[in-house]
């Protein structure tokens, strides 16, 4: 669906320029974009690959058993009848950690892995189990204490306290988790009760 989208939006940008008179300018523009793109990729690549580093470290020092035990009883309400020593357990802890430093993008793999792990091991068949949809909802709208990628965009671009966004982040990742949860746990209740 999103290729088509976007193959709409080249298409009507192409028409309009040309209906305008300012075919030049959305090549220049179509051209730029693609440089800013590289560039963009290349500077965020080497925060990446550090903080995605500092992660296999610390799952080599078993920094990340001790981050699972301190999840462990949080978690142990909201996946329930999940192996706490499990993998997918660990892998749901490296995801939600990657999230609160503000690594999304470290974060999505150990998302990926996490819910590849939690389809072994619960066997969903063609649905999505309970505890899948609960992830992907701590994954999606993750409480993020330390914004890594927007502070670095925002130093990119010449912010002078690129950190500063932080209680904004803080309120929004809460409140969009709040409502993820409070939702999942709702219809949770009524595909039960029409179960029934």
């Amino acid at each position: 669906m999103i290729k088509w989208i976007f193959a709409l939006m080249l298409i009507v940008s192409a028409a309009f320029g040309a209906f305008t008179g300012n075919m030049p300018q959305v090549g220049a523009a179509a051209l730029n974009s693609c440089v800013e793109a590289v560039d963009l990729f290349l500077y965020l690549l080497g925060g990446m690959c550090m903080w995605g580093g500092l992660m296999r470290v610390a799952e080599k020092a078993k920094l990340t058993d001790m981050l699972a035990d301190l999840f462990r009883p949080l978690l142990r309400r909201l996946f329930k009848g999940l192996d706490m020593n499990g993998r997918a357990f660990h892998a749901i802890c490296m995801n939600i950690t990657a999230n609160l430093l503000g690594l999304g993008n470290a974060a999505t793999p150990l998302g990926l892995e996490a819910m590849r792990r939690l389809e072994q091991e619960e066997k969903p068949g063609d649905t999505t189990s309970r505890n899948m949809i609960i992830f992907v909802i701590l994954n999606t709208a993750s409480i993020t204490l330390i914004p890594t990628t927007a502070a670095s965009m925002r130093l990119k671009h010449g912010s002078a306290a690129p950190m500063d966004i932080f209680p904004c982040v803080l309120i929004t990742s809460a409140c969009a988790l709040a409502a993820g949860l409070i939702s999942a746990y709702a219809l949770d209740g009524l595909t039960k009760r029409g179960g029934k």
